[in-house]
């Protein structure tokens, strides 16, 4: 089969866009077509759904950056077999895959309502169609970084501050944009929006993109940008946790402070932590200085009555965090705390002078922590300050500024 009729096979282009009718292929298959299709991708960059036109260059792109999908299945279904001592099935036809992708979810509740890719050029509601390709370098050399926001009551809550952040991340690792800051964001409200979702979060990515499975990025077509809404029925937290120290060696300075892919560190801390029974990790860094935990920065009210979250020097500077310390004075006021500061602070000495603890993060916003390394923190209860901490938190979640409502249709 020439070149053109493997395209022809593999994708067509609809009215709206691209939409493969394939979008699964072969290693051979993706080698063969890998070269024209950057070529075309460099020539013809993805478009935002509303300036997609129909011309089929962008289905080859589209094929040339799909993802190979292999999976087992009962002697006598669709595919045909290799031989051997077990039998794979080997898929020839892009309608088989799509209809095996499909028989999937007919039978599941469909757990993301939305999902967007510039390797398509729009949004995805089909979950069978919503992957990665599998030379994306992001899959297999961690070359990416993300980012979150929440969803609440139909706003999306600090995007801004989370995109600001997101693009940082992507200039320390050297990824680029396939599209403007306002496009991106644009592009976000919008998947929110075909969504329907009302609670939950999104999340989103920068890859240095598809082209080959070699270390550097000098092949690849071009960067890549996916996102994804997760609905989440998440409420304020109102109860306590323990905590626990992890062994895992926390990330160096460079990779701790900005929101890349690689997470394996953070993994690996937070099955230790369940290991021990407790509910999430601590780290600690080489001079005893309290680090972060895993994807939540970590705050103390110290006896004295002054907040304390460690600086941001060697981790990473938290929105929802920062966001804490521009509220909190507002207790000073009251008189509740008497100073709101970030320092370093030794993980001896917090144990010994807190008397409140608390993870902080998008999706708590404040977690109180009751226990940490078999030690009560203070009385061993929740306690006043950090859930009036958590009420700030929660109202400008609800009703704050820094809201987007949602276009929903």
């Amino acid at each position: 089969m020439d070149y053109w009729s493997w395209v022809r096979l593999l994708g067509r282009t609809s009215e709206r866009g691209v939409l493969p009718t394939c979008g699964f292929m072969t290693l051979g298959l993706s080698y063969t077509i890998n070269t024209k299709a950057k070529q075309l991708h460099e020539s013809h960059p993805p478009l935002l759904p509303r300036q997609s036109k129909t011309h089929p260059k962008y289905s080859i792109a589209c094929v040339a950056s799909s993802l190979i999908v292999v999976s087992s299945q009962p002697r006598g279904a669709m595919g045909s077999y290799v031989q051997g001592e077990d039998e794979v099935p080997v898929y020839e036809s892009g309608a088989e895959i799509v209809q095996k992708l499909q028989e999937k979810w007919k039978s599941t509740a469909a757990p993301f309502p939305a999902m967007y890719s510039s390797v398509l050029g729009g949004i995805i509601l089909d979950p069978a169609m919503m992957s990665v390709p599998l030379d994306d370098h992001m899959v297999h050399r961690g070359h990416g970084v993300f980012d979150t926001a929440m969803i609440l009551d139909g706003h999306l809550y600090e995007l801004d501050p989370h995109l600001d952040r997101f693009l940082r991340s992507a200039a320390k690792a050297r990824i680029g944009t396939p599209f403007p800051r306002d496009t991106l964001r644009s592009i976000l409200v919008q998947m929110t929006a075909a969504s329907n979702c009302r609670r939950g979060s999104i999340r989103y990515w920068l890859s240095a993109g598809g082209g080959d499975f070699l270390l550097s990025s000098a092949g690849c077509a071009g960067p890549a940008f996916y996102a994804v809404v997760i609905p989440t029925d998440y409420s304020q937290c109102r109860h306590g946790v323990r905590a626990v120290t992890t062994s895992v060696p926390m990330k160096p300075p460079l990779f701790a402070t900005m929101k890349n892919v690689n997470y394996l560190p953070n993994v690996l801390s937070i099955m230790d932590a369940e290991d021990r029974g407790a509910f999430a990790s601590v780290w600690v860094d080489g001079e005893g200085n309290v680090a972060e935990g895993p994807m939540v920065n970590v705050a103390f009210v110290t006896a004295a009555g002054e907040l304390v979250l460690p600086a941001f020097d060697k981790i990473l500077a938290g929105c929802t965090a920062k966001r804490l310390l521009a509220l909190a004075p507002r207790l000073v006021e009251s008189g509740l705390l008497k100073a709101v500061t970030t320092r370093h602070i030794a993980a001896d000495e917090a144990k010994r002078c807190s008397a409140e603890m608390a993870f902080v993060g998008s999706g708590l916003p404040v977690l109180p922590i009751v226990e940490w390394d078999d030690q009560l923190i203070g009385d061993g209860k929740v306690g006043k300050t950090m859930m009036a901490l958590s009420d700030l938190l929660w109202e400008d979640m609800k009703s704050g500024p820094d809201r987007i409502a949602v276009p929903y249709k």
